[in-house]
């Protein structure tokens, strides 16, 4: 096999540097099913990626650690490979022994998983955890189980909640520091007590003692031990996000890693909320061992209670607008983050990606979110703080600031756009002209981006030149840096909605011939009998066009029918803003 170039980090990934380099990537993702071109329906496209993962165009997001990529990369078992991939077969033959009541499908999943496990070890490509993932999906399929955890989580978040009722509780909570607290003024008082009991409910929330054994009463001495414990960099980071002197109210996207600990997790969500803030809190899509999930409040009347004033959102796919409507509305939301397995931004839902993308702090308990964002290079689009406790019994608190090239466009700063907009066609109404609004296609033809706004600028200076007392919106040129596909169409369709629009233009096959008989070219071949049809964006503002002509029949729609827009599906995450059309799905779905 052709030497591989030396890869120090995962975020030094690119394709088109090597060709080896390139086939070896592309067989790993082929194996671990995360290529998007291959498999649209489950995995994220790059736009919804970079909702996440600060990514530049050609780059590749690896979803493992940085150590992980480097020993599969010598496509040999490592020891420390191996190690990994054991811990993965054996928590899958303990759920397999304890949860099969059928001795036949018992027999029958063990020797199935075996067989792709020892395929695995021959030729190491996989991520363990993904290679757990599919023989999970093996395991839940044959036993036709949802959830063989489900009784024994019930437990645990009950003990959690009796321990809530004990002394030791309400020494832990409410015992004063022995350290003299120290302010200037009385709202560094106040975060100095919300400091400490935000503290106390993180330390607790992964204290698995509480709910791991029954009756659990701990002694003063081991209180003591976790009150004082020493969490490097914890005050200070903190401070930075949440103290008095950072005024900001911020949306923060919560991941819990246990349940039982989601009980004081659902405190710290208290306290932060108390404090301003709005949290979303993501949960699992369906089993994945003890970690709770977005159904559990079905059958365990604990989460249930805990969580009844919370709002929870079932769609998978919410849009920007009932998205930031939802969330305006509530200060705590529930979503599932649409995966049963371990963080991976490629599988999961594109609710999850916009609550990312929505959020200024991403919360992440667990080892397993650990490394899958502090021990991986790459940078995401949003500050990221993991919290876990590890095998020796010690709390790590780790903190990793987004990327610098990373600027969230607010939804204050979108509606003003917006209403900057409406402000000049009003203007231009009070003036006597008709306002007309051009839909065209922009993102739709993979590598036309920039050919598709030249045509668009060549077309609206042609009707500017021949349509007087007309104002016409060309939407190319409204844009700002940093705004992507969904910060857009939300903008675009505030002033879609304005009724303040007379003609509404979507760009025809004659529009196109023309735009490049106007800038002296002919037409290329990936542009023959293209029009607005032929992109998800345009199809969108088709059915907004025909809400909005409800209220307003004097509007016009001007360019291709409204029925042959409609063959489309929503429009792609992150982009500008085109998918496929919709095709029957395949027969055989991987996992």
């Amino acid at each position: 096999m052709s030497k591989l170039p030396q890869i120090s980090s995962v975020s030094q990934l690119y394709y088109g540097q090597d060709p080896y380099l390139d086939a070896w990537l592309l067989h790993f993702m082929l194996e671990n099913n995360i290529e998007h071109l291959v498999n649209p329906r489950v995995n994220a496209s790059s736009g919804q990626l970079r909702f996440m993962v600060d990514i530049d165009e050609g780059q590749l997001f690896v979803p493992c650690t940085d150590w992980m990529f480097a020993h599969l990369l010598q496509s040999r078992m490592s020891p420390e490979l191996m190690r990994e991939y054991r811990q993965a077969w054996k928590r899958l033959v303990l759920l397999i022994h304890n949860f099969s009541g059928d001795p036949f499908v018992k027999k029958k999943v063990l020797s199935l998983c075996k067989h792709i496990f020892r395929k695995v070890l021959r030729s190491p490509f996989m991520i363990p955890s993904r290679l757990q993932k599919r023989m999970l999906d093996i395991f839940l399929s044959q036993n036709a189980i949802q959830d063989p955890y489900q009784e024994m989580k019930v437990e645990y978040n009950l003990r959690a909640k009796k321990f809530m009722d004990t002394p030791g509780f309400f020494r832990f909570i409410s015992s004063c520091p022995s350290s003299t607290m120290s302010c200037q003024k009385i709202q560094d008082l106040r975060w100095e007590l919300d400091l400490v009991e935000l503290r106390r409910y993180f330390c607790l929330s992964t204290w698995d003692k509480i709910w791991k054994n029954k009756d659990f009463y701990p002694e003063a001495r081991e209180i003591d031990q976790e009150l004082n414990r020493s969490w490097d960099g914890f005050d200070r980071g903190m401070t930075r996000l949440f103290g008095p002197d950072n005024t900001s109210r911020l949306k923060i996207l919560y991941m819990p890693s246990s349940t039982g600990g989601i009980i004081f997790d659902l405190q710290v969500i208290a306290t932060l909320v108390r404090q301003g803030h709005k949290v979303v809190l993501a949960l699992k899509e369906g089993f994945y061992y003890d970690h709770p999930n977005f159904w559990d409040c079905d059958t365990d009347e604990v989460l249930s209670s805990e969580l009844k004033e919370a709002s929870f959102v079932a769609d998978s796919q919410v849009s920007k607008k009932e998205f930031l409507k939802k969330q305006r509305e509530n200060n705590l939301m529930v979503i599932s983050d649409g995966t049963r397995e371990r963080l991976n931004l490629y599988r999961t839902s594109i609710t999850f990606a916009r609550a990312w993308k929505e959020s200024d702090l991403i919360i992440a308990k667990g080892k397993g979110n650990h490394r899958r964002m502090i021990q991986n290079s790459h940078l995401f689009t949003r500050d990221v703080l993991c919290l876990f406790r590890d095998d020796r019994d010690q709390v790590h608190f780790d903190f990793k600031a987004k990327s610098p090239r990373g600027r969230k466009i607010t939804e204050k700063e979108i509606v003003a756009k917006a209403e900057d907009i409406t402000r000049q066609m009003m203007q231009a109404r009070m003036q006597g002209q008709r306002v007309l609004f051009y839909s065209a296609v922009i993102g739709s033809i993979p590598g036309q981006t920039k050919t598709a706004i030249k045509l668009l600028n060549t077309f609206v200076e042609y009707m500017r030149g021949r349509m007087s007392g007309t104002f016409i919106i060309n939407p190319a040129e409204h844009f700002e840096p940093g705004m992507d596909g969904d910060d857009l169409m939300y903008m675009w369709e505030n002033v879609q909605r304005s009724g303040l629009i007379d003609v509404w233009r979507f760009q025809s096959v004659r529009d196109i011939e023309k735009s490049f008989e106007l800038i002296g070219e002919r037409v290329p071949p990936v542009w023959a009998g293209k029009d607005a049809t032929f992109s998800t964006g345009c199809t969108k503002e088709m059915h907004i066009a025909l809400e909005v002509q409800k209220q307003n029949p004097e509007m016009q729609i001007i360019g291709p029918s409204p029925e042959q827009f409609f063959r489309r599906r929503e429009y792609g995450v992150g982009k500008f803003f085109d998918i496929n059309i919709e095709r029957e799905p395949s027969q055989y779905v991987r996992s």
